[in-house]
This record gives structure tokens, C-alpha cells and sequence, in this order.
């Protein structure tokens, strides 16, 4: 029998812990390792979310609309500052202009946690962010140059990065990019710094989005718009500017008489057209060979009844041709011609030109408007149809369907996005002219355009008479509804849809004004599209389309140091848009002559077409303001004038 002495059980014992602590730490060594290395890091380095900056947004020259910028925001957590940095921390948060009762929480060391409002740079906030119970977040700031109307448009982000409406929402997952995350070494005090040797994560800036908005074109729309709807005392109105060539909307706006703006009113708040489809069926018919420009036909002294429906026109006359239909916005002219297709055919030209659905811009709630199957028409729709009514549309649809007239026949699908390029500044989305389908032959478009100056010439639309260039288009007066009571006469939805210049279009600008004072759109809307017209010519830098260069007849009068070196000019306007003084030179079949210093007489203009009476006051060297009613000008025939006089020239009897 073996006898242990007490030292050899003690020295056992001893061999046994031994083993025990060796089994221990390979246990927490090998096994548990990661968990406990895990354990340290947490105690020694702090995990930080590094925010991605969200992407730029642009204009289509390239121009910042929206960007982001770094800023910090700050938290104090009071009862973990130490007594020395308290002042440190009072003094820093004055300098930063925070609040005294905010400054005062932010040290009272009953509280656990004090936000402190505001974003701030980095470099002003540098002091006290090395502080213990000091803690800061890196953010991003949206920072923005547009206009009230442009960033309408574009939409925001809330303050936590989210983005919450317009081209900011639709456009979401290209713009905020990839948050990346880094680690801060922290000492025994708590206190948090920047360590090499942490690992980090880099954030993935957002793509930059190149918008098809001229900034330009968009404030010379918003600016229009607004002293329109003032002027007129209208409750609101929209303007759409759009590149009949591309599709691309160079400007899109909308405006209250409250002041409200939402630049998203084109695509979200559909309307009876009125008088502006017209134009749209008489393309079909003349597509189908049912009726020519030159075709007459009787609209019997303004008064027609059709299913016991009584229509009028506000231009009466016995007979009128398709032309003459168009140019003075005949409701009998046009129902009678339309009666020549059947309802299917009337209704798919009417869906050919995109009405009843959305028109494909990446926008949010875009409104697809109404057009309804014909077996949903009543025995009236036919007619009400062929007026403009019984359907809806936006803006955007009607200046697009507008665009194929202009560009010879392709309905093209509108784009408010250019181009999209990563943060490296490599391109990936390039917008690219898509063809929707062909609604007209480019015979019949030069037809139908040919038939819009004479809207503008001697139609509906004469207050539209541009000396920039010739202007195409149609006017639209439509009844509002009140509720509950079907239409009302006193109340209208005027519009002017129109094209520049007329030959070879290079802008389509549709004007809407609601319950404007006037009314008719041919003397409230057309005029604002003449102001815009002029107005963009006039800027000399916008190169209408930006394919081209500023048009060559555009002189600025900066550029003219004097007599002698003065371009020689067969025609001009001379006038001033905002700071720019400029020269716009016109065709003329007359001889060349120089603007002279000596006064001149006014010449005698009676009797003329309203554009050769302009191009015979321009010869002679002055400026040019078309006035309402009346005969010959103000100063009248023969009165002498030095050259740029303002002369007005009554157009109307």
C-alpha cells in the first residue's frame, strides 16, 4: 500500500493546477481567442460610420444645381466631461453660435445626453471634438444655387440623408452612394483619436446626375411665368420649354398667384387641352388623305348642331378652309372634319401622341391624364373630343406631342436626365434620342406647320408676333369645371403651344395660365410665349438647342466699340433682357443699310402686313412694340426721330 506524504500532496496539488491553468489558458487562447480579442478591440478602438457624399446634381452646361458637403454634427454627453474642459466646451459652443439655454444643458451634468443643433465644419469644431463626452458625427449637407422652381423640380433630402421627393427620390439609388465605416483608438480616459494602424472602409460617393435643364432657359420660364400670372391675375400657370430634335425639357415650371412653386405641376396635374389638339387630329386626317390645308367646307355662320348639341364658333363664318379652321381655332370646322374617322380612329390618334399614359420621365406620381375607349363615349364624345374635351393631359405630353410636329413626324419620349457619371467621372447613362413611334409623314408635319404660322400671323395668335424670328403655333381656351356644376363660362384654361423658330425648330414652349384675366389664350398665353422666345434669343450665350452656336443675326452691342465698326444689319430689334443689350438682325429683301445717329422720319406702314410694316421700321432704324387696337404707329407717319426710338405699331382694327 502506498503512502502519500504530505509533500508529495501538496506537490501534486501544485501539478494539478499547474495543469489546470495551462488547460485554462489554452481554452481561452485557442477556443475563446476570438472572442476575447473581439472583447479588446471594442475597448480600445470606437466603429464610426463614414457617411458617402450623396451626388452632385447639374445642369445641362455642367453647372452645380445641388452637391454635398462635409459638415459635423455634435452630441455632449455633460455628466462624462471633466471639470477642466467645461469652460473649453461653453466657450467653443458660443464661438459656433449656439444658443445660451442650449449651451447651459450642454454643461449641466444632471443630463445625460444634449444634442446640439446645427451642422458645422470640421475645422470649427476641432477643439472640443477630442474631448471626453464630446461626441461627433460626420454628415452630409445638401447645398443648393437653384431656383425656387428648379429645386422644386430636383425635390430634398431630409436631415437624416433621406431623400424625400422630386428627382432626389426618383433618382435615390444613383445619387446616395455606399457609407463606409472607420475605426478611432481610444485611450484610457475614454477620449477617441485617429489611429494608422485602424482599419477602415472607404464610402463610395453617390453618381453625378447632368440634368437636360438650362439653368437660363429655366429662369426666364420661372421669371415669365410669374409676372404673367400677376399681370393677368391668374390662379397659376405652367411653362414647359422642350427640344423638339432630343426630347430633353430645357425648362420646366409652375406657378401659383399664392406664390407657391412646384416645377413638378407639368408632369403631375393633367388638363383639358382645348383648341390645342386641333392641330394634332388634322394631322391624321391629312396622314389619311381625308382632307387637304386648301379643302372648304361649311361651318354655317358659327352655329352647328350635332346630336341636339348646339356648337359655336368666336369666329364665324360661312365656310372656312382646314387651314383657316386651324388658324381661327374653328370648333365647327374641326368637328365636321373629324367626323370623317371613326371612333377607333379618332381614339388611336389621339393615344398615338402619347395622351392616357405617362410619358416615361423618371419622376415620381407622374400623371398618365385621361383618354377613355370609345366604348366608354357617349354620342357626344366625338365632337367633345375633337374640341379638346372629354380628355386630359400634362404639360409635358402636350409639348411632346407638339415636338413631333416640330422635329417631322417621331414622338419622342421627353428626358429630364442627360447623362449620369460615377464619382471617377466615368459615364455611365447617356441620354439618346428613343423614338416612341412615327404619328405623322415629315409632309404632313410641314404642312401642319406651315398651317401654325398663320395661327400666329393671322389667327388666334397674332399677340405672339416675335421680331426674333417666326413664331408657330395654337392657341387653347378651355372651360373650367366647378364642382358638382360641369362647366362654367366664367372661368377658362388658356394655352399657346408654340414652336422657333417656324422653319426648323429648335425649342417647342407651351404656356398654361388658369383663369387668367382675358381669358382667350391667344391674348394671355401667346404673349408669354413671344416674352420667352424673345428673351432666350436675346441671352446670346444660349445656344437655342445648345447644337449651335449663338445665331449669328444675335450682335451685342458690348461688342460694337463704335459707328465705324458697326456690323452692317439689312433689320433689327434693339432692346435690353435684364443687363444685356442686344441686336437681333433679321432677313430682309432689302437693301443693307447702317444705323444712322441723325433723326428720321417714322415711314408710312399702313396698309402692310404687320411683319413688313416691322421689317420697314427696322430699315429704318427703330425699335419696334406691337400695340393692340388701332391704325399706323405711334409717333405717326412722318414724324421725325432719332434712331431706337421705341415706335408701337397698332396691328389690330
Amino acid at each position: 500500500m502506498i503512502r502519500l506524504s504530505r509533500f508529495g500532496i501538496v506537490h501534486g496539488a501544485l501539478v494539478l493546477f499547474a495543469i489546470a491553468l495551462l488547460l485554462r489558458a489554452a481554452h481561452v487562447q485557442i477556443w475563446q481567442g476570438g472572442e476575447w480579442e473581439a472583447r479588446a478591440k471594442r475597448q480600445h478602438f470606437a466603429q464610426a460610420n463614414v457617411p458617402a457624399p450623396r451626388g452632385d446634381i447639374l445642369d445641362a452646361a455642367g453647372g452645380a444645381l445641388v452637391e454635398s458637403r462635409a459638415r459635423v454634427r455634435i452630441n455632449l454627453a455633460p455628466g462624462e466631461l471633466r471639470v477642466k474642459d467645461r469652460k473649453a466646451v461653453t466657450a467653443a459652443l458660443t464661438r459656433l453660435g449656439v444658443p445660451a439655454a442650449t449651451r447651459r444643458r450642454a454643461v449641466d451634468r444632471r443630463l445625460k445626453w444634449v444634442p446640439i443643433p446645427g451642422r458645422y465644419l470640421a475645422v470649427d469644431i476641432e477643439q472640443i471634438a477630442r474631448l471626453r463626452g464630446v461626441y461627433a458625427e460626420p454628415v452630409m449637407e445638401r447645398v443648393t444655387s437653384a431656383s425656387r422652381g428648379t429645386l422644386s423640380l430636383i425635390g430634398r433630402v431630409d436631415a437624416a440623408g433621406v431623400a424625400t421627393n422630386g428627382l432626389e427620390r426618383a433618382l435615390d439609388h444613383v445619387l446616395r452612394g455606399e457609407q463606409g465605416e472607420a475605426e478611432l483608438a481610444r485611450d484610457v480616459t475614454g477620449n477617441t483619436f485617429a489611429s494608422p494602424s485602424a482599419s477602415t472602409l472607404e464610402a463610395r460617393p453617390g453618381n453625378t446626375v447632368v440634368l437636360t435643364i438650362d439653368r437660363r432657359l429655366q429662369d426666364i420660364a420661372e421669371r415669365a411665368l410669374e409676372r404673367a400670372v400677376s399681370r393677368l391675375e391668374a390662379r397659376g400657370g405652367d411653362i414647359v420649354v422642350l427640344d423638339p430634335s432630343s426630347g430633353e425639357i430645357r425648362a420646366m415650371a409652375s406657378y401659383q398667384a399664392d406664390g407657391r412653386v412646384s416645377a413638378s405641376a407639368p408632369l403631375t396635374e393633367p388638363f383639358e387641352p382645348g383648341s390645342t389638339i386641333k392641330p394634332l387630329l388634322a394631322s391624321r386626317l391629312l396622314g389619311r388623305g381625308l382632307a387637304s390645308p386648301d379643302e372648304i367646307i361649311e361651318t354655317y355662320d358659327g352655329s352647328y348642331v350635332v346630336n341636339g348639341r348646339t356648337i359655336t364658333d368666336d369666329h364665324p363664318a360661312p365656310r372656312m378652309s382646314l387651314r383657316d379652321v386651324i388658324s381661327m381655332s374653328s370648333n365647327i370646322g374641326i368637328v365636321r372634319f373629324s367626323e370623317r374617322l371613326t371612333p377607333g380612329e379618332q381614339f388611336e390618334a389621339l393615344r398615338d401622341f402619347g395622351f392616357g399614359m405617362p410619358s416615361g420621365v423618371p419622376y415620381p406620381s407622374e400623371a398618365a391624364g385621361i383618354l377613355r375607349s370609345p366604348k366608354q363615349w357617349s354620342k357626344m364624345s366625338a365632337a367633345s373630343l375633337a374640341m379638346g374635351y372629354e380628355l386630359s393631359v400634362t404639360s409635358v405630353q402636350l409639348a411632346a406631342a407638339y415636338a413631333s410636329i416640330a422635329n417631322g413626324g417621331e414622338l419622342l419620349e421627353p428626358a429630364l436626365v442627360k447623362e449620369i457619371r460615377t464619382s471617377e467621372g466615368s459615364t455611365v447613362f447617356r441620354h439618346e434620342r428613343r423614338v416612341v413611334r412615327r404619328v405623322m409623314s415629315p409632309a404632313v408635319a410641314a404642312q401642319v406647320r406651315e398651317m401654325l404660322i398663320g395661327v400666329v400671323e393671322s389667327g388666334t395668335a397674332k399677340d405672339a408676333i416675335t421680331t426674333a424670328g417666326i413664331l408657330a403655333g395654337k392657341t387653347g381656351t378651355a372651360r373650367l369645371t366647378l364642382a358638382g356644376r360641369g362647366y362654367t363660362a366664367r372661368e377658362h384654361l388658356a394655352s399657346f403651344v408654340g414652336m422657333f423658330p417656324a422653319d426648323k425648330p429648335q425649342l417647342v414652349i407651351l404656356v398654361k395660365l388658369v383663369n387668367p384675366k382675358g381669358s382667350y389664350g391667344g391674348r394671355t398665353a401667346a404673349p408669354v410665349s413671344k416674352e420667352v422666345v424673345e428673351a432666350a434669343v436675346a441671352a446670346r450665350s444660349i445656344a437655342l438647342g445648345r447644337r449651335e452656336p449663338p445665331p449669328s443675326n444675335v450682335i451685342a452691342l458690348s461688342d460694337i466699340e463704335d459707328e465705324e465698326t458697326a456690323p452692317v444689319v439689312e433689320s433689327a430689334e434693339y432692346g435690353d433682357v435684364g443687363s444685356a443689350a442686344y441686336v437681333i438682325a433679321l432677313d430682309s429683301p432689302s437693301v443693307a443699310v447702317r444705323p444712322r445717329a441723325d433723326a428720321r422720319p417714322v415711314p408710312d406702314v399702313s396698309g402692310l402686313p404687320v411683319r413688313a410694316a416691322v421689317f420697314a421700321l427696322h430699315r429704318a432704324g427703330f425699335r419696334v412694340r406691337l400695340a393692340g387696337a388701332g391704325h399706323g404707329t405711334s409717333p405717326a407717319a412722318g414724324t421725325s426721330r432719332k434712331p431706337g426710338t421705341m415706335v408701337e405699331l397698332f396691328n389690330q382694327p
